[in-house]
């Protein structure tokens, strides 16, 4: 355990020792690393802000149902019972209108009560409306159709109208944003990965004299590698911590922004830096892209030099 631990940090020693030699160039790498890793950091920032706030909307979607005009008031009414067991999961709160008072909203809103009352007869059906509850996400509440097509089962029911448009746009918008992120998050995981790529073909070229000596005093493959393993998970880690550097630096004009339209809705939605422990699994992605890069550069160059 002593033995790998000090060939470890031999390792880790050298790494910082070819960093030192040419810190400019590692800098400069960095940067390049960093502009790559900061559009894809953004994006999960973003997306783990409008997230809760999606779930914090109001996904209370409603059912309006026309009775048959056929059917009675008495008989009109006596769906309640039928209704209430439909929507027995969910919280509903079932509201019964009749067709005059429905007229009347008609005309109150529409601005032609004298149109309206050149008909005569009310051609409005009693119907209720239903305000549906217990759901916990835009995506859920997107299910509400196959309540509606029970609903529509129903005897002396002639349409079931169901809001729940919005709901699924909602669900389908965020699901767009995630696979956009993911395809963005992988593209630029390659432009990562070909850099520190680059940047270790370099080392490797500039202590060929080195390596070459190495192996002749016994040097194993693996201790001969494992410092430039180092070097390219220290260039990934340390682009990570400076693109989510850059992300948080940006949040602040941001927030300003947000907060004054935001004050035109009466909300005070700001933009929250990421959770530590997303912060670290994104640094151990960017150590792990800088980390591929070094293994597929070294395992490549280091090859040639047998």
């Amino acid at each position: 355990m002593k033995s790998w631990l000090r060939q470890h940090r031999f390792a880790m020693m050298a790494a910082l020792g070819n960093v030192g030699k040419s810190p400019g160039s590692f800098l400069f790498n960095v940067v390049v690393v960093a502009i790559a890793l900061a559009l894809p950091f953004a994006g999960i920032t973003l997306l783990d802000n409008v997230r809760p706030m999606s779930q914090q909307l109001s996904v209370d979607p409603e059912i309006s149902l026309f009775v048959d005009a056929s059917t009675t008031r008495e008989q009109a009414q006596a769906l309640a019972p039928s209704l209430r067991a439909v929507l027995k999961d969910h919280n509903a709160k079932i509201v019964f209108v009749p067709r005059e008072q429905a007229l009347e909203t008609l005309k109150a809103k529409s601005g032609l009560s004298d149109v309206l009352g050149t008909l005569g007869e009310n051609p409005l059906p009693d119907s209720y409306v239903m305000t549906l509850g217990g759901f916990n996400s835009a995506a859920e509440a997107g299910n509400v159709d196959a309540l509606a097509d029970q609903l529509r089962a129903l005897p002396g029911v002639e349409t079931v109208q169901v809001d729940s448009a919005w709901v699924r746009r909602l669900a389908a918008l965020l699901g767009v944003l995630r696979l956009v992120l993911l395809l963005l998050a992988l593209t630029l995981g390659m432009v990562v990965i070909a850099v520190v790529f680059n940047t270790i073909r370099l080392q490797v070229l500039t202590q060929r004299d080195e390596i070459a000596v190495s192996k002749l005093i016994g040097a194993t493959d693996l201790f001969i590698h494992r410092p430039f393993y180092y070097t390219g998970a220290l260039l990934g880690l340390c682009a990570g911590a400076v693109a989510l550097g850059a992300v948080a630096l940006a949040l602040l004009p941001l927030n300003t922004a947000i907060a004054e339209f935001a004050r035109l809705y009466a909300s005070e939605f700001q933009l929250a830096p990421l959770a530590p422990l997303a912060i670290a699994a994104l640094l151990a992605v960017s150590a792990g892209l800088g980390l591929v890069g070094a293994v597929l550069s070294v395992q490549r160059h280091l090859a040639r030099l047998h």
